[in-house]
């Protein structure tokens, strides 16, 4: 079972009232599909395909703030806000043309979800179901493709986020 997710950096009253509006987000995402899978429903095509059309809008909006089209570099320095970082706690590990390698230490959408009793196999799909935004995302850009590698929702100290110029 992946211990609660705690953030380490919580002096900051603003990047708390941003975690706690995402944690009630994650609260409605897992309780719609938990509702949905509870009454037989496609919820995982359902979680993916809506949260997928969130990332292409959410992508649109990054390519026409990019200072430098088709750029991975403008691209993450563009998505990947200091506000963003600091939210999830994440370390940019390799920013280059070819490789944009991130690790989140924390996320308020697993907070949210832990919070709720969710655990094992359905809390690594909302997990991965929430990544669908980042693939919609990344789907808005031709050169560049996403990768997920390890998940705090797997029980990982980190999430393993990653975008590679094609």
């Amino acid at each position: 079972m992946c211990q609660l997710n705690q953030p380490k950096n919580v002096s900051n009253e603003e990047l708390n009232k941003i975690r706690a509006a995402i944690i009630h987000r994650g609260m409605w995402m897992g309780l719609i599909l938990k509702e949905a899978k509870d009454r037989g429903l496609d919820w995982e095509t359902i979680g993916r395909e809506a949260i997928k059309k969130t990332g292409y809008i959410h992508g649109d909006g990054i390519k026409d703030r990019m200072d430098v089209e088709d750029s991975l570099v403008s691209f993450g320095n563009t998505f990947f806000t200091q506000n963003i970082k600091d939210i999830f706690e994440i370390e940019v590990k390799t920013i280059t043309e070819e490789a944009l390698e991130l690790e989140y230490g924390h996320c308020p959408l697993l907070t949210a979800w832990q919070s709720l009793g969710f655990e094992g196999e359905f809390l690594e799909k909302l997990c991965d179901i929430a990544m669908c935004g980042d693939r919609g995302i990344e789907s808005r850009f031709d050169n560049f493709e996403f990768k997920l590698g390890r998940t705090l929702a797997e029980g990982h100290k980190v999430c393993e986020v990653s975008f590679y110029r094609k």
